[in-house]
């Protein structure tokens, strides 16, 4: 299909031979000598660029811009200018328009600016798709990732979460352990059944086995009534036991029961009912440990451990903190509606070189945090916590990632911050070590952000 441009020029000469040269070349070409019909065009027609002189009766190629963006922003705009014309053209340029050409011009100077603004839409069509198929390769259910590790994460989870086998998912708080359930349940079969999860470190041990099993009224002083167990309300769907390595041992044997045998017995109850049940599994505990320390069963430990999942420490996955930050981010965005908000180089390469104990999970209470307390649209080193923000003054300021002014800013913060240290925070005391006047430090303090 030929591409559709439209000419706004008022000398007909001019317009009329750009007309016939630009249809020579393939394209379909509509012109209009006035702005008033140029924006009517606009209006009405579906065009790819536009090609428009800034000085028109009626109405000027300004406002044919305005209108061709406010149309469709992906509308290129090509601004034709006399010399004297040259300072709107660049404002022109400012506010949305691709190019302009200076009068007078040849036909192949033309053409030039007009191939150059549809390869420029090419690329701009395949940035578009690469980022989409991108981010489809990065995010796997809600989980992003990368990092060859994540890579075999994911690869696991699509394995296994078609079959009915017993997983057994291993890592440290805060690295996503349960979004893997959610995965691998969403991807079961089961996925339209109920999927319950249940904490294991948050029940009272005199609570678990009606938690699990349910009971019968008057099983205990409290039963005022039957109640039903995770067992039966997940009948025919999916319980993920968190933290499983932190049940009682004593209910250890009567889980590896029901896991073999598929039937419960209600808490003061006598009848045996079957259920349909997967099991999930999560721990951060070496559960080989407790099995060695006489507080987990060795033979529940192999009934659970058919496919193990373990799941990486954040810090060593350093590849996936940007994608992280841009998955939270996103989010946080749209959830306290901040959509213009960024994040300064300083903040970000905090982010990037910090460790995380806290895994996953800290990174995303940050970025909420820098968020929510971000008022300028920009998320600085003082939105963040005082950890990660520490982070900045131990990093190196003269790195390929920084320009020359942003690492001379680093060098200089860092510098303010070293004489504050050593003057125990007096203000006098640290512009004399710095070799400047107060009034200049307390400028460099408002700067910096440095409270």
């Amino acid at each position: 299909m030929k591409r559709r441009i439209l000419i706004a020029e008022d000398d007909p000469i001019m317009g009329l031979g750009m007309n016939h040269f630009l249809s020579s070349e393939g394209y379909a070409v509509s012109l209009c000598t006035n702005g008033t019909d140029g924006i009517k065009s606009v209006e009405k027609g579906n065009f790819d660029l536009i090609i428009t002189d800034l000085k028109l009766p009626h109405q000027d190629g300004f406002q044919i811009l305005k209108k061709a963006k406010s149309v469709s922003p992906e509308i290129g705009v090509i601004i034709i200018t006399g010399h004297a014309d040259i300072k709107d053209a660049v404002q022109a340029i400012k506010e949305g328009a691709f190019d302009y050409i200076a009068k007078p011009f040849s036909n192949e100077e033309l053409l030039i600016g007009v191939e150059r603004f549809f390869k420029f839409q090419k690329l701009e069509d395949e940035v578009t798709y690469l980022k989409e198929t991108l981010r489809e390769k990065t995010e796997f259910e809600n989980i992003v990732g990368v990092s060859a590790v994540m890579k075999d994460v994911f690869d696991r989870i699509s394995a296994v979460a078609g079959t009915e086998v017993p997983v057994l998912i291993h890592g440290e708080s805060g690295t996503g352990k349960e979004l893997v359930a959610n995965a691998i349940h969403s991807l079961s079969q089961r996925n339209s059944k109920p999927f319950i999860k249940m904490n294991c470190a948050a029940i009272p041990d005199n609570l678990f086995e009606s938690e699990l099993f349910g009971h019968e009224r008057g099983a205990f002083t409290g039963a005022a009534q039957m109640r039903k167990g995770k067992f039966e309300f997940a009948d025919g769907g999916t319980i993920f036991f968190d933290e499983i390595g932190d049940i009682p041992l004593p209910l250890q044997s009567k889980l590896l029961r029901v896991l073999e045998d598929n039937t419960i017995t209600r808490l003061g109850g006598n009848a045996s009912l079957r259920v349909d049940v997967r099991g999930i599994y999560a721990t951060s505990k070496n559960l080989k440990e407790s099995i060695a320390s006489g507080t987990f069963r060795e033979d529940l430990f192999y009934r659970i451990n058919v496919v193990p999942i373990a799941l990486p420490l954040l810090r060593e996955r350093k590849e996936d903190i940007p994608y992280l930050i841009d998955h939270f981010l996103k989010g946080f965005k749209e959830k306290f509606v901040k959509k213009d908000l960024n994040i300064s180089q300083f903040a970000y390469d905090s982010l990037l070189a910090y460790n995380y104990p806290g895994n996953v999970r800290e990174l995303k209470h940050a970025i909420e945090r820098a968020v929510v307390l971000s008022k300028d649209g920009v998320i600085d080193l003082r939105h963040l916590p005082d950890e990660i923000s520490g982070v900045a003054e131990r990093t190196p300021c003269f790195t390929e990632n920084l320009s020359l002014d942003e690492s001379l800013k680093c060098f200089e913060r860092q510098k303010i911050l070293k004489a504050l240290m050593e003057s125990g925070g007096k203000k006098i005391e640290a512009a004399a070590m710095l070799g400047i006047s107060r009034k200049v430090l307390w400028k460099k303090l408002k700067e910096y952000h440095i409270q």
